[in-house]
């Protein structure tokens, strides 16, 4: 990992501008504007939302250097894609005292912090400014679907953030409950999806110049809005089932409704001019450290599930192990400690099968599939059983991934469960860890929720994020624990439990009132406080 002084994207509203400013885009009217108001009114806001969504998960072009790439590792690679058991590193950081290990490092929190929330608030401020000025509130409601977006993660990861006064001439911006936090996530996307709504139903588009995930195609952004509506209602089920049910069934029940098809995911690929790069093949190839997880090598060899050769790629390495006709393939161990001169083995086990120009995904239609089983498990109105959602979720994510959806059957059927593993240095020896097969067999349930919750997390990968928020939320899938536990000091005794929150960065609380400021948001936590250890608002479920 090399490590540089982040550049903050400002670089990204003249791309955005150069590859808008023609003829043809002045002139184009997006937002059935007069032509007095004129298209200039298009520029001054679609810089802006070209740069929020490269702030969403953060994302570089093939032109720059890899500062974004060393920020999206310590940020989330190195954190949440880890502890969702998808990826382990070859090597390890200051001696194991890393987040790997269980130890936060507080320069690698702070980065999760600003990539998250700090970097895009700007841009949504900037948004927010220009579209009340030219009266466009179609921009800002696209400006508020990407806030939450990227702050719906900082909010997971942390617990209380600034968000009803954010962006407020004040001094000291108050931070709001977790549970608030959630109440004015689903309030401002309803207003957000009221607004868009009109237009997406008379097939409009808006800002698609500037528009890298969709090309301006409002109806897809009201899809991806009711979906992220109903992922956020999802995780706070446990907490609030009401309010849960209530938006979860707003969104799938909405005229234009939910994701449904590989056509409607969020990605980060290319668009509005400009290509974007992949983070992960930069860290497993170039700097050589990423590679699969132990947890992800159980589930996907134990099924021989034929997405094992969409996410990852054969070892090299004498002791890889057959699987199936897939091919043969080698995990890291979670969490080990030896240092990347000593584990020159792990070198060779099996890559991401990822490229530089694989998408970043924010969001899939397989996600959602997954989400409404859930649903409709607990009777809400899903538009579909919990076992034909299920079945589509698995289908949808085939299909994502490239492989025939008429393998879902013999996949389902197959009775085949996840795998043990085993390492000899360090030294490991784990179980499998479930016996829960992919068929819709089970007698209570609790049993069918791990099942759509292991197919869930496979569909997600690579998202780690979105993946260990709901590990935290549901406790599945079971994963393997780490090697080597440095978290002790920080209060980390229960392996099995992971880390529930990310502790707050030493540089949000600059002078006496941000402290002050900061310590009622502390408070806010509950008893466990500012820990690692800590629950968050809805990680309410005894594990």
């Amino acid at each position: 990992m090399k490590i540089n002084k982040y550049k903050l994207i400002l670089g990204a509203f003249s791309l955005a501008f150069l590859t808008a400013c023609d003829f043809e885009a002045i002139n184009t009217d997006d937002f059935g504007m007069t032509p007095e108001r004129g298209k200039m009114d298009g520029i001054v806001v679609g810089g802006p939302i070209t740069s929020m969504q490269r702030c969403v998960t953060s994302v570089g072009t093939v032109a720059d250097d890899t500062d974004v790439i060393n920020q999206y590792q310590v940020a989330y690679h190195l954190s949440a894609d880890c502890w969702s058991g998808y990826f382990a590193q070859n090597g390890t950081w200051d001696n194991g005292n890393c987040n790997v290990n269980y130890y936060l490092k507080e320069n690698w929190v702070s980065a999760s912090f600003t990539e998250s929330y700090t970097n895009i608030l700007p841009l949504w401020k900037e948004v927010k400014q220009e579209s009340e000025k030219s009266d466009m509130p179609e921009a800002f409601a696209l400006a508020q679907i990407l806030k939450i977006s990227a702050w719906h993660k900082t909010t997971d990861m942390f617990g209380p953030i600034p968000y009803k006064n954010a962006g407020e001439m004040m001094l000291v911006i108050p931070y709001d409950s977790q549970e608030d936090v959630y109440k004015y996530f689903f309030e401002d996307l309803t207003a957000a999806i009221e607004v868009l709504t009109p237009k997406a139903e008379q097939r409009g588009k808006l800002l698609s110049k500037f528009d890298v995930v969709y090309a301006g195609d409002v109806r897809k952004w009201v899809k991806y809005a009711n979906s992220l509506m109903l992922r956020l209602a999802m995780r706070i089920r446990y907490a609030d089932a009401t309010t849960a049910q209530k938006y979860a069934e707003q969104a799938v029940n909405h005229p234009i409704g939910v994701m449904e098809s590989k056509d409607d995911e969020a990605k980060m690929g290319s668009g509005a001019g400009l290509v974007f790069v992949n983070n992960i093949e930069t860290l497993a190839n170039q700097y050589n450290e990423s590679r699969m997880g132990s947890s992800m090598f159980a589930y996907l060899a134990g099924y021989q599930d034929p997405r094992l050769k969409a996410y990852f790629k054969e070892a090299a390495t004498e002791d890889a192990v057959q699987v199936g006709t897939l091919g043969k393939y080698r995990a890291v161990p979670t969490g080990h400690a030896i240092s990347k001169n000593e584990s020159a083995g792990f070198f060779l086990y099996s890559l991401p099968n990822i490229e530089k120009t694989t998408p970043t995904y924010w969001m899939r239609a397989s996600e959602v599939y997954f989400l409404r089983a859930e649903g409709a498990l607990l009777n809400w109105n899903m538009k579909g059983s919990a076992e034909d959602l299920y079945r589509q979720g698995i289908e949808t994510s085939f299909v994502e991934n490239n492989v025939a959806a008429s393998e879902v059957v013999s996949y389902m059927n197959s009775g085949r469960q996840p795998a043990s593993y085993t390492n000899s240095r360090p030294s490991v020896n784990e179980s499998a860890p479930t016996l829960a097969t992919a068929a819709w067999d089970a007698t209570s349930d609790e049993q069918r929720l791990e099942k759509i919750m292991i197919q869930k997390w496979i569909a997600l990968y690579p998202n780690g994020q979105e993946a260990w928020s709901e590990w935290r939320r549901t406790g599945y899938p079971k994963l393997h624990k780490v090697v080597s536990n440095y978290g002790r000091s920080q209060g980390v005794t229960d392996v099995k439990l992971g880390i529930r929150r990310m502790i707050y960065p030493a540089n949000r609380s600059t002078s006496e009132a941000d402290k002050a400021n900061l310590q009622k948001a502390i408070e806010m936590l509950g008893p466990g406080g500012d820990a690692s250890t800590t629950n968050l608002w809805w990680d309410k479920k005894v594990h």
